[in-house]
């Protein structure tokens, strides 16, 4: 199993001068002191105009930095807006990219969440996965080939050789974001590896994990000539502490991470620069509807002292999860903080499974090969996100108005 750090680059108010400066500096030495204690990737997310929430906007630029400081760890885009940039332009930075890291590069793909930052770049939300289609059919080929053209309502490009190629040949491997759980299936029909959420429920879990390889193997349909890639990643909050109230202690900002998203969803666009989302965070954590999820981070989260994050880390490996994205740089966690779980669960928790890892590569093989044949278990019901609520529900007894809003944000 491999691990990997995941940045939205969160900036929660009140600001200062110096606060996007100190944040964005504290991501780069996290990422380097990742480098040094044996993580796999480091992955940075692409948002556009969601204050507070994210403000990476140029994860190119970051993972250009991050290459630049270190020698190991891959570097992921997760996600690069396919429709947000111009195919031309992806297909550039992305074997500038490749290069500059010694072919270190994972390229994540992905749609956008919502009208906020949709919108200003002339992209409808009913139509992003019309567009990421037609923008990955055009700027996929330009990574291999040396004249390549492309024509559709929305791309006009004329024969033209796009410089720099990858290090990586044909390109570095593909990923998507998977907001929804039937995304997972997508993702495996795509061949393409999936950035999921968190598995928490482990029967459900199976289900969509044998789903995403039976369509990898039996339903693939790649948008267009790709190298197909079988990948499967799960994310959760992350703090790891010597106990587990102290761990607790210092996350309790993390349901800042879901309630900011959540709040842009549901009630975007708001007017610029005038919005506190962490002054409303605050007033909703005094509610039991965030006392619901605080407790779901404390049963299933990457939170908690290295004997109890180790079985959950244990649990994914039997799904066979590829790798664990651990989200901690959310809320007010200091860099400190931060830097010391790193540290903790790299010395008492990663080598572990790190050495599972060729066990675990073995299984897919086997997999691939069909030497192994997943059964196609029923997901009907088996939402992940439903499976979270009623995870929620036998830990917290609430009236289902709360629940409904527990699962909703």
């Amino acid at each position: 199993m491999k691990f990997g750090l995941f940045f939205e680059i969160q900036c929660p108010k009140p600001w200062d001068e110096g606060s996007e400066h100190r944040v964005f500096h504290e991501a780069l030495e996290q990422a380097v002191l990742a480098d040094k204690l044996g993580f796999d990737c480091v992955w940075h997310a692409e948002h556009h105009f969601l204050e507070e929430y994210s403000h990476s906007s140029a994860p190119e630029l970051m993972l250009a930095a991050i290459a630049a400081r270190t020698k190991n760890i891959r570097i992921g885009h997760g996600i690069k807006h396919v429709t947000t940039n111009h195919p031309l332009r992806i297909a550039e930075q992305v074997g500038t990219l490749d290069i500059i890291s010694n072919g270190r590069l994972e390229l994540g793909l992905g749609e956008g969440s919502n009208t906020t930052e949709l919108h200003p770049f002339e992209v409808r939300f009913r139509e992003k996965r019309e567009h990421f289609e037609d923008a990955v059919k055009c700027f996929m080929p330009m990574l291999w080939n040396e004249s390549w053209s492309y024509e559709s309502e929305r791309f006009k490009v004329p024969p033209r050789n796009v410089l720099p190629k990858p290090l990586q040949k044909p390109h570095p491997p593909l990923w998507v974001a998977c907001s929804q759980t039937e995304t997972i299936r997508q993702a495996g029909a795509w061949g393409m590896g999936a950035m999921g959420f968190a598995f928490v429920d482990p029967t459900g879990a199976e289900a969509w994990v044998h789903a995403y390889y039976n369509a990898f193997l039996n339903h693939q349909q790649p948008i267009t000539n790709y190298q197909p890639q079988a990948n499967l990643t799960s994310s959760y909050y992350f703090l790891c502490a010597p106990t587990d109230e102290l761990a607790f202690e210092r996350a309790q900002g993390a349901t800042f991470f879901e309630f900011s998203l959540g709040y842009y969803q549901k009630f975007g666009p708001f007017e610029a620069g005038k919005t506190d989302f962490w002054a409303e965070y605050l007033k909703w954590r005094e509610t039991d509807k965030a006392r619901i999820k605080e407790a779901f981070l404390r049963e299933h989260m990457m939170v908690g002292s290295p004997a109890t994050l180790r079985p959950r880390v244990k649990k994914l490996h039997d799904l066979h999860v590829d790798q664990v994205l651990l989200i901690a740089q959310t809320g007010k966690t200091t860099h400190e903080q931060i830097c010391e779980s790193m540290e903790i669960f790299a010395r008492e928790v990663m080598p572990e499974f790190h050495d599972l890892d060729d066990k675990h590569q073995d299984w897919k093989r086997k997999v691939l090969s069909r030497e192994i044949v997943l059964s196609d278990i029923d997901t009907t019901g088996r939402d992940l996100r439903q499976a979270e609520d009623q995870s929620i529900d036998q830990s917290v007894k609430k009236d289902p108005a709360e629940k409904a809003f527990a699962q909703n944000l």
